[in-house]
């Protein structure tokens, strides 16, 4: 089959950030020291390779960049400096960008003004909108269904999560064709996509992949502590509104004051805790940041922190206080979900564990087509 090769590509690659590809001789030394590349293919090389050559459509269609889970050990063993841990991030992001239809993930990835002006722009929107339908300002207590009635927030939630979720999917869906295209010319049996369904769910809930890098298994924990903490949160939101978001002062055992505390507590610390190492770059995983990385964990910060601020003053009874913290917390809220659930960074809890899928759906395809020559000839 032939492929149309683009010189250029690895530069079009650094607009997403990543190391200097032109560096790389090729040594193969990122690839032996990396413990994950040994069961799933050459990667970073294969990568870096695919850069330096202008593969598209292969780099395209791979899931290498998905299966790398950034330990950097890559990069601090590189004779050359050539960074290929950061290489297989900025493919991560020009991934993202391939699977969006919609152009906007490439915008935000490679243009930031856009992608903080798109989120000021969502957030004085929510503010307007507030400003302009809130209901009767109670100011003798707080009542906050009365300012913001339940039923509209759980409808505005709901109408969000239908757009967002179809968006999603339909970049998952070109995800597919990506990669499952070059695989096999005629269709997949349904027994093999139905029987790996399970390899998704295990690793979107526990992502034990990752146990397998070097380092501190803290860094692991500290993962799915962050995608177990807006899970929960979402399933509040979304699920259960109308327990979560309600005048009553409920006692301090109810399950929605104990899975609000969890997820705030651990957003709080997760998000911190990177941001933290971001700012002292003293880990080689956090000397590199991109602006996209800044906003999520800014946001998913600010998200726990206004939430967990609207209940403390709702508790505290002061009403005017609750009312202006809960807009502002809607305000971060609302870019938070729009911008990176199909388009940024929260994308890539989908994506990952859906190339573990994926992987193993080929890995059966080529294990069956591999055996029909042999069963022919028995036969």
């Amino acid at each position: 089959m032939s492929a149309r090769i683009e010189p250029g590509l690895h530069r079009e690659i650094a607009g997403y950030g990543g190391g200097d590809v032109t560096a790389c001789m090729n040594c193969g030394n990122c690839t032996a020291s990396c413990p994950l590349s040994a069961d799933t293919g050459g990667f970073p090389r294969r990568i870096i390779h695919l850069l330096q050559l202008g593969h598209r459509e292969k780099l395209r269609a791979s899931l290498e960049p998905w299966l790398c889970y950034y330990c950097g050990e890559c990069s601090e063993t590189c004779p050359r400096d050539a960074n290929p841990a950061e290489t297989m991030m900025a493919a991560r992001r020009w991934l993202t960008a391939q699977y969006d239809w919609t152009g906007l993930g490439a915008r935000f990835y490679t243009r930031p003004a856009v992608q903080f002006a798109a989120v000021a722009g969502l957030g004085l929107l929510v503010a307007l909108l507030f400003a302009l339908l809130h209901g009767p300002v109670v100011t003798t207590r707080v009542a906050l269904n009365t300012f913001a009635p339940v039923e509209g927030i759980e409808l505005a939630d709901w109408t969000m999560a239908a757009v967002l979720s179809a968006l999603l999917l339909s970049n998952v869906w070109r995800m597919y064709r990506f990669v499952m295209r070059p695989v096999n010319g005629a269709a997949i049996p349904v027994r093999v996509l139905v029987g790996e369904v399970r390899t998704f769910a295990l690793h979107f809930l526990t992502q034990k992949r990752w146990r397998q890098c070097t380092g501190p298994k803290t860094r692991w924990f500290k993962h799915l502590l962050l995608v177990s903490g807006y899970v929960t949160m979402m399933l509040l939101v979304e699920v259960f509104l109308r327990w979560f978001q309600t005048d009553r002062i409920e006692p301090l055992w109810h399950p929605t004051r104990v899975f609000g505390y969890y997820a705030a507590a651990v957003l709080l610390y997760a998000s911190g805790d990177f941001l933290i190492g971001r700012l002292r770059r003293r880990d080689w995983i956090h000397k590199h940041s991109e602006p996209t990385d800044w906003v999520f964990l800014v946001l998913l910060f600010l998200v726990a922190l206004t939430g967990i601020l609207v209940h403390v003053t709702r508790l505290s009874g002061l009403p005017l206080t609750t009312y202006w913290l809960y807009v502002v917390h809607l305000a971060v809220v609302a870019p938070f979900l729009v911008l990176q659930v199909p388009f940024g960074k929260w994308s890539h809890m989908f994506y990952r564990p859906f190339a573990v899928y994926l992987d193993a759906v080929r890995a059966k395809l080529q294990a069956t087509a591999a055996a029909a020559p042999a069963l022919d000839r028995a036969a």
